[in-house]
């Protein structure tokens, strides 16, 4: 059984800067995108940032300049790093994986999501 497990969040002020990561443990054959999300109560969960396993990135244009994503494919590992925080980056971060977990299967899986908080 794949589980993704992230660690990281916190309170923070506004400017300052955060670095998530997310560990995936169990039978893992290959990992492709890896992503972060974040949802805050009565929304929809959003793309924040995604990359691949050849390690291009592309990124929400709330966030652009300020995060940047990225991966550790020996350690099956992603990371986010926020910075120049703003209290609308309030939310829970998910980060989720793309992976073949059995020899005919690839799925989503998603970790129990961190969160990160940005007020003074």
């Amino acid at each position: 059984q794949v589980q993704l497990l992230e660690s990281g969040g916190g309170l923070v002020q506004p400017g300052g800067s955060l670095r998530l990561s997310c560990a995936a443990s169990g039978t893992i054959f290959t990992i492709y995108n890896m992503a972060w999300y974040r949802q805050t109560p009565g929304e929809q969960r959003e793309l924040v940032a995604r990359i691949a396993s050849g390690g291009t990135t592309n990124y929400a244009d709330s966030v652009k300049g300020r995060f940047t994503i990225s991966r550790d494919n020996v350690n099956n590992a992603v990371f986010l790093q926020m910075n120049i925080l703003k209290p609308e980056d309030t939310a829970v971060y998910y980060c989720t994986a793309n992976i073949r977990a059995t020899a005919t299967r690839i799925q989503d899986f998603w970790g129990q999501g961190t969160q990160v908080t940005v007020s003074s």
